[in-house]
């Protein structure tokens, strides 16, 4: 039983919500904040990222750093910018982007739920990136970035959705980039206790992007037990929040690879190396994959078609992944990148970028470019369901769902 809750979230004032939605803290580098909240001052970054606040060279992780983020906030929730529900509600959280839609309910899911597994994950994460955000939410007393979860369809949730959203919406803008923001507030009781019992009779949610943020929240959690041990498991530190998309809506786009070098081996080498486990064929123009077990390669100023041998197909959840097929049979044996999430020769690129960026960064700094089939929402389920991780950078998700626009205060 999954616990799904309705908040009394803070959000923005209609007003300025254009102003205040700002993508994820971690999109941008620290020069490109900085760049970005200078230009946007109402900008939820600027909370998110509280060094952009100060000299390049203050230290971004320091206690002082915290503080200013939780005057921001607080400055924000006094003036203004923000509102409070007066009592808890869903909110339906639509993003359009290239004409297509992808619609979430906004909610807070249970610490438990993440401990005991009902929440499944299948990436790790690393201590030094959670502390950052452990930081964050313990000193602001908030969680302001949503994590984003999936959930298998359950055509009651859809029906209760789809006719919500015929209903005026309580915010509707398109922000920079072309994305399209709609929410609806879920204020009716009946609504709100049907979406309560359709989650309580699901057992298995899925983190699809943000698992260091969840990771995070559930460790501010456990902190606030330790500090509150007469804690009934309802306070509002037992929860975070979330945006739960069914898996119909969702699109994942590849995650590419660029390599800096061929190992020491000429081109007549890397491409007879490539012929063992590959069929090569050289094309005439940018290639995107359209199935399984084949890849794109731009090298040397020409594309190619790759299609990994069939002998080396694998029905495993994880083994058999476009990211793990690569890995095991051209990235590691053939140019040595024994371990992706350490070595410096290999770089990622989201496929939000595009192909013209995989050619630019081989014109500019790497050697040779993977254009890679997208994982499906349901190899990530496997991978979950197993009980799995999977390899660093499978997934790039799009479009991103904007922090600021609702805040859960703990």
């Amino acid at each position: 039983m999954a616990k799904v809750l309705p908040f009394a979230a803070f959000r923005p004032n209609k007003d300025v919500v254009s102003e205040v939605a700002a993508l994820p803290y971690d999109v941008y580098k620290r020069a490109e904040a900085k760049e970005f909240v200078e230009g946007h001052p109402k900008s939820f970054l600027r909370i998110d990222r509280p060094e952009t606040q100060f000299d390049a060279d203050f230290d971004m992780y320091s206690q002082a750093a915290y503080d200013k983020a939780r005057e921001m906030l607080t400055e924000d929730m006094s003036n203004g910018t923000y509102i409070q529900e007066e009592k808890p509600e869903y909110y339906v959280y639509e993003l359009i982007m290239d004409g297509r839609s992808q619609t979430g309910i906004v909610a807070v899911v249970s610490v438990d739920d993440y401990i005991d597994g009902t929440i499944m994950k299948h990436e790790n994460t690393l201590a030094a990136k959670e502390q950052d955000r452990i930081n964050h939410i313990y000193n602001c007393s908030a969680q302001t970035g949503p994590i984003f979860l999936a959930y298998r369809d359950r055509s009651r949730i859809n029906e209760i959705v789809n006719r919500i959203k015929t209903t005026e919406k309580t915010y509707g803008f398109t922000a920079e980039d072309g994305v399209t923001h709609n929410v609806w507030c879920v204020i009716d009781e009946a609504d709100i206790s049907a979406l309560k019992a359709e989650f309580a009779d699901e057992n298995k949610i899925y983190i699809a992007d943000g698992h260091h943020r969840a990771a995070s929240a559930v460790k501010v959690g456990l902190k606030k037990r330790e500090e509150n041990p007469d804690y009934t498991g309802e306070e509002e530190f037992n929860f975070f929040l979330s945006v739960l998309f069914p898996e119909s809506e969702l699109s994942i786009l590849p995650y590419n690879r660029v390599v800096k070098d061929t190992n020491g081996l000429s081109s007549e080498e890397f491409i007879e190396a490539l012929g063992k486990v590959c069929d090569v064929k050289k094309v005439d123009s940018q290639y995107q994959p359209e199935s399984k077990g084949t890849f794109g390669m731009f090298f040397e100023d020409s594309w190619y078609e790759l299609t990994i041998h069939e002998d080396l197909l694998i029905q495993d959840p994880v083994e058999g992944l476009d990211v793990s097929l690569l890995q095991n049979n051209v990235l590691g044996p053939i140019l040595a990148v024994e371990d992706p999430r350490t070595d410096s020769r290999i770089d990622f690129v989201g496929g939000i970028r595009g192909l013209g960026e995989l050619e630019r960064r081989v014109n500019t700094d790497m050697k040779v470019a993977f254009s890679m089939y997208p994982t499906s929402i349901s190899e990530l389920f496997d991978v979950a369901d197993a009980g799995l991780l999977m390899p660093p950078k499978s997934t790039w998700f799009e479009p991103k769902l904007r922090s600021g626009i609702f805040i859960h205060t703990i």
